[in-house]
């Protein structure tokens, strides 16, 4: 199967390290603690080029989503669930959320929570993938 595989480069590659060992990680500024997603190479707080990473608890609330319908998308089946989620750790991030329909009353809604889950592509691309958090009780 087909799939579109990110480009990485210095600056994202912990990231996909870390999805490797299921691990969703999100840039931090070494010099003043500001986290940060998408990675970059400056701090935008500080400007400091000195960045490391924290390990995320792989939860968080739709802040938005959209349902794509076309074009195709190598290795998906549309339509494709994609979300706008703000991790509990205060930074966005755009992912694919699985299990859930696309229209309807059970569809995707604003302030859904969500946890991350891993979609092994093959034995060098792990990608996160997001799934609905059931209420409890």
């Amino acid at each position: 199967m087909s799939v579109v595989r990110p480009v990485t480069n210095r600056d994202n590659a912990y990231f996909f390290e870390g999805t490797s060992r299921g691990e969703l990680r999100i840039q931090r500024c070494n010099a003043c603690g500001v986290l940060r997603h998408p990675p970059g190479p400056a701090c935008p707080d500080c400007g400091a080029l000195d960045r490391g990473h924290v390990v995320a608890a792989g939860e968080g609330t739709v802040f938005s989503h959209v349902v794509h319908h076309a074009p195709q998308v190598p290795g998906k089946e549309l339509p494709l669930v994609i979300a706008l989620i703000d991790l509990d750790e205060g930074v966005r991030m755009v992912g694919e959320v699985t299990g859930v329909p696309p229209e309807g009353p059970d569809a995707l809604q604003i302030g859904d929570r969500l946890a991350v889950e891993w979609n092994v592509i093959d034995e060098e691309l792990t990608l996160p993938i997001w799934r609905r958090v059931e209420e409890q009780g």
